[in-house]
């Protein structure tokens, strides 16, 4: 299967940075280019990407409410593009926000390229890039000031757990990976999907990206709580 993308960003020369390196892959084809939110949103309804490749800050419409907007209109079709977030350090309040409004997860703009054309494949199969060390200090640094859209909820929500899906849930919100959590919890990488599953069907949630930040905001795990 070919992976069709969408490029985002209102630099030119990065935009063309990033479809050299994309298009040198077999497996992956860009579609088209959009330099700010309003054109992106208008080209993914007309390319239908499988993959958007989102710049945040942009002229006009920004790269979060052109995602939030893209999500939306999607959600209803057969049709989804995911969407993967480019950011820089300087911008890091903004991916909380990026990842609610239904980004499949994010990248620093300096990504090597071959960890950019894995991401890319990693979101076009339908799972969430979350990488640990970026996520964490992330959530550590912005966690106690983001308002908790899921505060008065919180309980009601996460007593349809069980105890071993919640502690699942908690190692996920930590960083770990499948084999990661399989090893210290002692048992197959096949239970782990199993367990992870069945969180993301019982709190409504899409993805791993969305069970991180819905664990921080029901203070399931705290800033600081990462050993």
């Amino acid at each position: 299967m070919t992976i069709r993308v969408l490029l985002v960003d209102d630099q030119p020369l990065l935009r063309t940075g990033f479809r050299l390196i994309l298009e040198a892959e077999p497996d992956i084809t860009v579609v088209g280019q959009a330099g700010d939110g309003k054109d992106a949103m208008e080209q993914t309804r007309a390319l239908l990407p499988d993959v958007v490749l989102m710049d945040i800050r942009m002229p006009g419409v920004d790269g979060i409410e052109a995602t939030r907007r893209i999500v939306r209109e999607a959600a209803p079709s057969a049709h989804v593009p995911k969407v993967l977030v480019l950011t820089t350090f300087d911008l890091d309040e903004y991916i909380v926000e990026a990842l609610r409004s239904g980004a499949s997860g994010f990248l620093l703009k300096d990504v090597p390229p071959d960890e950019l054309v894995q991401a890319i494949r990693v979101v076009a199969a339908g799972d969430a890039i979350v990488a640990p060390s970026v996520t964490r200090r992330l959530l550590d640094r912005f966690a106690k000031r983001l308002p908790s859209a899921y505060e008065q909820a919180a309980p009601a929500r996460l007593d349809r757990l069980t105890e071993r899906e919640l502690e699942v849930l908690r190692l996920i919100a930590k960083g770990m990976s499948n084999a990661e959590i399989a090893a210290k919890l002692v048992v197959s990488e096949t239970t782990v999907k199993t367990h992870v599953g069945n969180v993301l069907t019982k709190l409504g949630l899409r993805d791993r990206v969305q069970a991180v930040v819905l664990a921080y905001e029901t203070g399931l795990i705290t800033p600081g709580a990462l050993s």
